[in-house]
C-alpha cells in the first residue's frame, strides 16, 4: 500500500507497530534512532514517515528539521509524529515542518493503521496532482503548438499573457487551427491550473437541451428532469469554461450567458434562486461573430463581453514553415502509437506537402499523415503514400478505385462528405455549409451511401 519509514528508540514498540504494518501490506523499513533515520531518507524515498517524537541523540524533531532543509518539498514523505510528552509547541513546530498527524501515546495499534492509510492517500493524491501539473507546465513551456513561424509565435506570447489573466478570451480561427489546444494552454498556465477546465461544443449539443447543459436543472423543471442536475458552470467553478462553437447558439441562451459574464451568476431551469459562479470563460468560433451581430443573429453585447481579448488563430497556408515541423511530429508520434519504425518523408511527399492549400488546417494534416502511416510498409513515407486514398488528394497524384466513372464519382462523394463531418466535427449544419448543399442535401448523400450514424 506504501513504503514507511518506523523511527522508535523502543524495541518493544518498533516490533509491534512494524508487524502490524506489515500485516496491512505495507513496505517497512524501521530505524532505531535518530541518525539512522537521516541515514536512511538520504538513501532512498519513502511515501510515509512515522517518527518518535523524543529519542536520544537526535529528536524525531531534529529529522524534521533536517528533512525540511535538505529536501524539496515535492520529494518529502508524509509525516506521522508519536510522542509521550507532547505539547502544543511541539505539535505547531511539527505541523509547520510538515507533519501531517499528531499521535499521542498510548494509543491503539488500529489508530495508527486507519492514520497511515489516510496519510498515504493524501501523499498519492498530492502526487497525482504535481505529475498533472508539471505535465501541463511541461505542455505550455513547449506551447503545445508546434511551430516557429512569426504568425504562431505571436499567438504563443498573446496566449502566454493572457494565462496570468482571469479576462475572456475570444479564439476565432477556421477550423483545425488549433483554438482548443490554445484554450488548454491558457488553462494550464493560469492560476487557476488546479481548478477544472471544462469544455462545451455548442455545436454538437441540440439546442432544446444546451441551456440545461450550461446551467443545470432542478428536479421537475421540465418532462424527464427526474434528477437535479449541475450546468457546466457549476461543475467549472473556480476554473475555466471553453465555449466552442459559441457562433451556434441560440439568442434566447445567449441572453443568459451574457448575464453571466456580467454580473457572474445564474439560474439553473425551474430554480428561484439564482447561484454565483467564479469561471474564466474562453469561447471559440470559426464564423465571422460581427457579420452575425449586423443580421440580428448574434448579441452585440454579448459580443463585446466575449472579445475582451481576442486571438486569431492563422490557417495553416499562412504558416507553411510549420509545415515540416508538423509533418514530423506527427509522423513520429503515429509510427510509435502503431509500432512502426517510420524515419520520416521523402524530399518529394514534404514539397508537395508544404505547397498544399490544406483547407482543413492541422488537423487535416494530422489525419492525413496518420493516414499514411498505418497504410505504408516502407521506413519512408512517400509521395504515393502520403496522397493514397486521402481526402486531401492532389488532381496529379490522386487514387481512384477504378477506371469505372460511376464508381469513381460514388468515391470522390463518399470522400467529400467524410472531410467535411470530419472537419466539421459531426455537426451536420456546418458540413453542409463547407460542401456548399443544403442540410436536406447532406441528408440525402449520407442516406445514400449509409453514412448515417
Amino acid at each position: 500500500m506504501g513504503s514507511i519509514l518506523l523511527v522508535d528508540d523502543e524495541e518493544k514498540i518498533l516490533k509491534t507497530l512494524g508487524r502490524a504494518l506489515r500485516d496491512d501490506g505495507h513496505e517497512l523499513v524501521t530505524a532505531a534512532n535518530g541518525k539512522d533515520a537521516q541515514r536512511i531518507l538520504a538513501e532512498r524515498s519513502f511515501d510515509l514517515l512515522i517518527i518518535d517524537f523524543l529519542m536520544p541523540d537526535r529528536t524525531g524533531m531534529d529529522v524534521l528539521r533536517e528533512l525540511a532543509s535538505s529536501t524539496p518539498e515535492s520529494e518529502r514523505p508524509a509525516v506521522v509524529m508519536m510522542t509521550a510528552h507532547g505539547s502544543i509547541e511541539s505539535a505547531v513546530e511539527a505541523m509547520k515542518l510538515g507533519a501531517r498527524d499528531y499521535l499521542q501515546k498510548p494509543f491503539e495499534v488500529e489508530e495508527l493503521l486507519v492514520l497511515a492509510r489516510r496519510a498515504l492517500e493524501d501523499q498519492r493524491a498530492r502526487t497525482g496532482l504535481r505529475y498533472l501539473l508539471s505535465e501541463r507546465d511541461a505542455e505550455f513551456n513547449h506551447y503545445g503548438i508546434i511551430g516557429k513561424s512569426r504568425a504562431i509565435l505571436d499567438v504563443i506570447a498573446r496566449a502566454e499573457l493572457v494565462a496570468e489573466s482571469k479576462s475572456t478570451v475570444l479564439l476565432t480561427g477556421e477550423t483545425g487551427t488549433g483554438k482548443e489546444l490554445v484554450a488548454r494552454a491558457i488553462h494550464a498556465r493560469s492560476a487557476q491550473r488546479a481548478m477544472p477546465l471544462i469544455k462545451v461544443n455548442c455545436a454538437a449539443i441540440p439546442e432544446t437541451l444546451l441551456e440545461s447543459e450550461l446551467f443545470g436543472h432542478i428536479r421537475g423543471a421540465f418532462t424527464g428532469a427526474t434528477f437535479t442536475k449541475k450546468g457546466r458552470f457549476a461543475l467549472a467553478e473556480g476554473g475555466t469554461i471553453f465555449l466552442d462553437e459559441i457562433g451556434t447558439i441560440s439568442l434566447a441562451v445567449q441572453a443568459k450567458l451574457l448575464r453571466v459574464l456580467q454580473d457572474r451568476e445564474f439560474e439553473p431551469l425551474g430554480a428561484e434562486r439564482t447561484q454565483k459562479v467564479d469561471v474564466r470563460v474562453i469561447a471559440a468560433t470559426n464564423r465571422d461573430l460581427r457579420q452575425l451581430v449586423s443580421e440580428g443573429k448574434f448579441l452585440e453585447d454579448l459580443f463585446y463581453r466575449l472579445n475582451v481579448i481576442p486571438i486569431e488563430m492563422p490557417p495553416l497556408r499562412d504558416r507553411r514553415d510549420d509545415i515540416p515541423l508538423l509533418v514530423q511530429h506527427f509522423v513520429a508520434r503515429f509510427a510509435e502509437r502503431t509500432g512502426k519504425s517510420i524515419e520520416g518523408v521523402d524530399d518529394k511527399a514534404m514539397t508537395e506537402l508544404s505547397r498544399y492549400e490544406w483547407p482543413g488546417n492541422v488537423r487535416e494534416l494530422e489525419n492525413t499523415i496518420e493516414r499514411a502511416v498505418v497504410l505504408t510498409t516502407a521506413p519512408l513515407l512517400t509521395s504515393r503514400t502520403v496522397w493514397l486514398m486521402s481526402a486531401t488528394a492532389t488532381p496529379a497524384t490522386a487514387a481512384v478505385p477504378s477506371l469505372k466513372l460511376h464508381q469513381n464519382l460514388e468515391w470522390a462523394e463518399r470522400e467529400t462528405m467524410r472531410r467535411a463531418l470530419e472537419q466539421a466535427r459531426g455537426v451536420k449544419k456546418d458540413a453542409a455549409e463547407l460542401m456548399g448543399i443544403s442540410q436536406r442535401a447532406l441528408s440525402h448523400y449520407l442516406a445514400k451511401y449509409r453514412m448515417e450514424n
